[in-house]
């Protein structure tokens, strides 16, 4: 299955590694690992740690064997169109998913004026391509579950940058 828009003529595929210029001088990279059908078929992305400096070429293998920093759903695709990252190559070989977990709650959002909910307890879970499970409260390893909402791809560059979203999600 492959994602494809004829402005940007870029084919997303499971497998593909993006770089993403961090500042002046570093870049980071994620790769993309899956089409989630249970969140708008969008992108499911793995973010790796190690900064490189800008004129590095690491290679796609010592990419994609650093550290996992963070999975995240999102529009590859619009990503490249917007000029966030670009796409260098791919490795298929994407291993186990079965272990990522995302979470999302009914307490998302509220009306202007509103005060928005600081502390959910109407929390579901879900895994890649598999049903919502609700859990109401977030307890044990659920905790560690990713916020599932498909995230815009400046968002996904500033989590790059500092390690949190720049966007309020209630907490749990």
């Amino acid at each position: 299955m492959a994602e494809k828009d004829s402005m940007a003529r870029v084919t997303i595929k499971i497998g593909d590694v993006f770089e993403v210029p961090m500042d002046e001088d570093r870049k980071k990279y994620f790769q993309v690992i899956a089409f989630d059908a249970t969140q708008l078929s969008s992108s499911v992305i793995r973010a790796f740690k190690k900064r490189y400096d800008l004129s590095s070429s690491p290679n796609l293998s010592e990419i994609v064997n650093d550290e996992v920093d963070f999975y995240a759903h999102c529009s590859a695709r619009l990503g490249v169109k917007l000029n966030f990252w670009q796409k260098i190559g791919n490795i298929a070989d994407i291993g186990q998913l079965d272990h990522i977990i995302f979470r999302g709650t009914t307490d998302y959002g509220h009306k202007l004026g509103d005060e928005p909910v600081k502390i959910s307890y109407k929390w579901y879970i879900w895994k890649i391509n598999k049903k919502f499970v609700d859990v109401g409260r977030l307890t044990g390893e659920n905790q560690k579950a990713e916020i599932g909402v498909v995230i815009n791809p400046a968002s996904v560059v500033h989590r790059m940058q500092t390690g949190e979203y720049n966007f309020w999600y209630p907490g749990y």
